[in-house]
């Protein structure tokens, strides 16, 4: 991709929109994010560059929500809260809650909680 000063945002492609929402949204460094669904529509590629700028601002002190649909992104997650009909059902370390609900993967904690 050639890099243009005269590029307009749409042209860009959703990855790299993402990752400028986010780098915008950080740049005063505040204390919490709230990030719905940022990698959703991206290659791996990106979502792994993605997870990688997340670690490093919650490493700089910033606490970061992320919603998600991809169970295997919660288990880049220091903690997951998954709700079921509104309400909290789960809380805990991806850890804590394969061993609570008996599985390996967070996709199998999701199912459980979700049937």
């Amino acid at each position: 991709m050639v890099h243009s000063l005269n590029t307009l945002l749409r042209e860009i492609p959703l990855g790299w929109k993402q990752k400028l929402a986010f780098s915008v949204a950080i740049m005063h460094r505040p204390q919490v994010v709230f990030l719905d669904e940022p990698t959703g529509g991206v290659d791996p590629i990106t979502r792994r560059q993605f997870w990688e700028m997340i670690y490093e601002t919650a490493h700089q002190g910033t606490t970061v929500f992320v919603t998600t649909h991809y169970m295997d992104e919660a288990e880049y997650c220091e903690r997951v809260s998954i709700m079921a009909d509104g309400r909290i059902e789960a809380l805990g370390t991806p850890s804590q809650l394969k061993t609570k609900y008996g599985v390996d993967t967070m996709n199998e904690v999701f199912i459980k909680i979700a049937r």
